[in-house]
């Protein structure tokens, strides 16, 4: 009895295309600091939250961009970083990761305008987190959301108030923001947007 080979089996193939270059990144940043002084109407208790991991560099970089558009602003003063990990819902269906510790400028979030700041928004689950660990650390005035990028595919009911780009996908497909602050080590390119589909 003759055995028949085995087909081989065809390896996957990662497509992936850039979708926004550092230029587009900072465009954006850009547009939606100055979407957040119009909202405000100025600088006053505003406080931005970045959401580890690209979250928090985000906020750094609008926090910047704010100042440049209104001098009397110091960005240190108006930055944190909130960790969401214990918040999540989806824990035990994630790997695990390390918390990142919450900071918040010296001036709390108390009747504060917080905008919360994340790279991707994609099912909701990691904004409802953040609105949960903001009710520990105080009661803001108003919370508003910054993303760089809305992919859609919502699972609560949970919208940006300014977003750089709304980019439509298929939830087989994955965004990837790589920042210079978080991703240099990786060894890719830095400061983009890429789509990955597995072809």
């Amino acid at each position: 009895m003759t055995s028949v080979p085995e087909a081989p089996v065809p390896a996957t193939v990662k497509l992936s295309r850039v979708v926004l270059t550092q230029a587009d990144i900072d465009r954006a940043l850009t547009r939606i600091a100055h979407e957040i002084l119009e909202s405000n109407k100025g600088s006053q208790d505003l406080v931005l939250l970045g959401i580890p991991r690209r979250g928090y560099p985000l906020a750094v970089r609008l926090a910047a961009k704010i100042a440049a558009a209104d001098p009397s602003v110091d960005p240190a003063a108006i930055v944190g970083q909130l960790d969401v990990t214990m918040f999540r819902d989806d824990l035990s269906h994630q790997p695990t990761r390390p918390p990142y510790p919450t900071q918040l400028p010296r001036t709390g979030i108390d009747n504060k305008v917080v905008v919360l700041i994340d790279d991707v928004l994609y099912s909701g689950r990691t904004i409802r987190a953040a609105l949960d660990a903001i009710v520990d650390l105080g009661r803001p005035r108003i919370v508003r959301l910054a993303v760089l990028i809305d992919r859609g595919h919502r699972e609560l009911p949970i919208r940006a108030d300014h977003v750089g780009k709304n980019l439509p996908t298929s939830s087989a497909e994955k965004v990837r923001v790589r920042l210079e602050e978080t991703d240099s080590a990786d060894g890719g390119a830095v400061n983009e947007v890429v789509i990955e589909a597995t072809a």
